[in-house]
């Protein structure tokens, strides 16, 4: 992430929930920001992890890996996460969405019954058993189509994981 990524169009929205994610992920951990700021191996202020966290200023990739590291979460997830949170379409169209196949399998609305019958697919024949499903733009477009939902990816981001499992 670069300073000029302020300037671009949704750069600041992907900032705030990229803060809102490293606040969430943290204290779903336990801990508080002095806590974190002592996990991770580069010097860091508190204000600063702070000001992270509010969305005010931006991290370098190799800062928001540490910080990561220090949470024992992915630092792709939590971006995927962010941009999701942020609902930024283009960067949707290059990461595709990840799905949480078991909270779509137990979601009742009648529109998506035939994704649930893909979900249990899916979980039946998942090799990891994570039970996520990563689907990609293309597929997300073709999946649409098939079941006659034109908004199946805001649908479908409702089953974003909703938390990202620690890595510990």
């Amino acid at each position: 992430m670069t300073d000029d990524s302020r300037n671009e169009p949704g750069g600041s929205e992907v900032i705030r929930a990229l803060g809102e994610e490293l606040r969430r992920v943290r204290a779903s951990a336990g801990l508080t920001q002095a806590d974190l700021v002592k996990l991770i191996p580069s010097d860091i202020h508190v204000q600063t992890l702070a000001s992270y966290e509010r969305g005010i200023r931006q991290c370098t990739v190799g800062r928001l890996i540490e910080i990561c590291r220090a949470l024992g979460v992915a630092a792709p997830d939590l971006l995927e996460r962010a941009i999701l949170r942020a609902r930024q379409p283009v960067d949707l169209q290059i990461i595709g969405v990840a799905v949480d196949l078991h909270a779509l399998v137990r979601d009742r609305q009648p529109e998506l019954k035939p994704l649930r019958q893909w979900a249990r697919n899916r979980i039946a024949t998942d090799s990891s058993g994570s039970g996520i499903a990563r689907i990609d733009w293309a597929v997300l477009q073709e999946l649409s189509i098939l079941v006659n939902l034109p908004d199946l990816v805001d649908r479908l981001v409702q089953f974003t994981p909703q938390s990202i499992q620690r890595r510990r």
